[in-house]
C-alpha cells in the first residue's frame, strides 16, 4: 500500500509545466505596465493606417523584455491584421537568410523552402502578404548584438526600414532588444541606416524582492498543484533571485526544486531540493560573471572567498591588508577590483555600523563554490598554454 504522502508513479506534482519554460508568455504581465504603455503607443500609428515607431528596448537578462514583447505580439496578432509582428531570436537566426526566413513564416503561417529559393523571393513572399492585407510589420529583433557581432546588423535594419521603397508596403518598424548596456544600437548603425533608425529607449529596471515574490507565486499558482511549495521555502527562492537579479533564475530554480521532490516521490518541496537546485542553476551563473573579470580582479576574489571560508574580518582595510601579502596591487587599484567586484554581482558593499566603520566586503555566493568558479576559469586560461607546450 502507498503511503499518502508519496506520490504514486502516475502522479505530477506539475498542474502545467510548461508554466516554468523559458518561453512561457503569461497571459498577465507584472510590473511592467509603463513599458507596455511604451510600446503600445509605438505601435498605435501602425494600427490606423500610419506606420510603427522604432525602440530599443534595454536591461540586464532576465528583466521580462522578451516576455513583454512576446505578449503584446500575441495580442496583437489575435486583435488585428493591421499589424504583422514577427519575433526573431538573434541567438539563433543572424544572417540575413535566417532572418527572413523566420520572418517569412510568422508572416505566412509556414516555412519557405529549404533550398533553391533567392532572398529577393522570400522577401518577395513577405510584402505579398504585407499588400493582400493593407497590414504593417512590426519585427523584434531579440538580442540583437548578436548581429552586431554577425556583422549584420546594420544591413539587416536597412532592409527591413526600407522594405516599404522598393516594394510598396507599409513601413515596418523595428524592436531591437538588448541585455548587454553598453551597446549603443543607434550609434553603431552605419550612416545610412541612422538617418531612418531614430529608436526611443524602453528601459526595464530589475525587479525588486516584492515583485520577483509577486511574480513566482503567480507562476507557482498556475504551474503546480497547491501545498507544493511552502512558504518558507518560496522565501528563500524569492531571495536567491532577487540577489541575481533574473527572473529566470527563480522559475528554474522553482522548477528544478519540484522536479526532485517528484523524482523522490514527495508531495512538497523540502530545503534539501531548494539547496540542490540553487546549487544546479546558481553555480553557472556564478562561473559566466567570474568568466568575465581580469586576472587580477578574479585573484583578490579568491582571495575574499579564502578570508570568508576562514572567519576573518571582512571589512574593506582588513581584506586589503589580507590581499596585499599575496597581491601585488596599490589601494587604488585594490578599490577600483572590489568596484567591478560588485557591479558583477559577486559582493556586496555593506556600509560599517559605527564611527569610523568601513565597508565591510561580503560574498553574494557561498565561498567555497566562488573559490571554485575562481581556480576553473585559470585552469581553462592555463590549458591552451600546456597544450601548446605539449606539441
Amino acid at each position: 500500500m502507498t503511503h499518502p504522502s508519496l506520490l504514486r508513479h502516475d502522479e505530477t506534482l506539475f498542474r502545467d509545466p510548461e508554466v516554468f519554460e523559458f518561453t512561457f508568455v503569461p497571459e498577465q504581465i507584472h510590473y511592467r505596465d509603463v513599458q507596455v504603455r511604451e510600446l503600445a503607443s509605438l505601435l498605435r500609428p501602425a494600427l490606423r493606417g500610419g506606420s510603427a515607431g522604432n525602440a530599443v528596448l534595454r536591461s540586464p537578462p532576465g528583466t521580462g523584455k522578451t516576455t513583454t514583447v512576446r505578449r503584446i505580439f500575441a495580442e496583437v496578432a489575435e486583435t488585428t491584421r493591421r499589424v504583422v509582428p514577427a519575433y526573431v531570436n538573434c541567438q539563433h537566426d543572424r544572417t540575413p537568410s535566417a532572418v527572413y526566413r523566420c520572418i517569412f513564416e510568422q508572416v505566412l503561417g509556414h516555412a519557405p523552402p529549404t533550398t533553391g529559393r533567392h532572398l529577393d523571393d522570400i522577401k518577395r513572399g513577405i510584402v505579398s502578404r504585407l499588400r493582400e492585407e493593407d497590414a504593417a510589420l512590426v519585427v523584434c529583433l531579440d538580442d540583437a548584438n548578436y548581429l552586431t557581432a554577425a556583422g549584420t546588423f546594420s544591413t539587416l535594419l536597412y532592409q527591413i526600414l526600407r522594405l516599404y521603397e522598393k516594394w510598396d508596403v507599409r513601413k515596418a518598424g523595428v524592436l531591437a532588444v538588448a541585455s548587454d548596456l553598453s551597446r549603443n544600437f543607434a550609434a553603431e548603425a552605419d550612416e545610412r541606416v541612422r538617418s531612418v533608425f531614430h529608436p526611443v529607449e524602453v528601459n526595464f529596471l530589475p525587479y525588486g524582492k516584492a515583485e520577483v515574490r509577486g511574480i513566482l507565486a503567480d507562476r507557482i499558482r498556475q504551474g503546480l498543484y497547491p501545498g507544493v511549495m511552502p512558504p518558507p521555502l518560496l522565501d528563500r527562492i524569492v531571495g536567491i533571485t532577487a540577489g541575481e537579479q533574473d527572473i529566470r533564475v527563480g522559475i528554474d530554480l522553482v522548477r528544478m526544486a519540484v522536479l526532485r521532490a517528484e523524482g523522490d516521490g514527495r508531495r512538497r518541496v523540502d530545503p534539501g531540493d531548494v539547496a540542490a537546485a540553487a546549487r544546479a542553476v546558481v553555480a553557472p551563473v556564478l562561473r559566466t560573471r567570474t568568466a568575465g573579470l581580469s586576472a587580477g580582479e578574479r585573484a583578490l576574489l579568491l582571495r575574499i572567498a579564502e578570508q570568508t571560508l576562514a572567519g576573518a574580518d571582512m571589512t574593506s582595510g582588513a581584506v586589503f591588508e589580507a590581499a596585499k601579502e599575496y597581491l601585488p596591487v596599490g589601494r587604488t587599484t585594490y578599490h577600483e577590483h572590489l568596484k567591478q567586484l560588485a557591479e558583477a554581482g559577486i559582493v556586496d558593499l555593506v556600509p560599517g555600523t559605527g564611527r569610523g566603520r568601513g565597508r565591510k566586503v561580503r560574498l553574494r555566493y557561498d565561498p567555497g563554490d566562488v573559490a571554485a568558479a575562481c581556480a576553473e576559469q585559470e585552469d581553462l586560461r592555463i590549458l591552451p598554454a600546456a597544450r601548446n607546450f605539449d606539441r
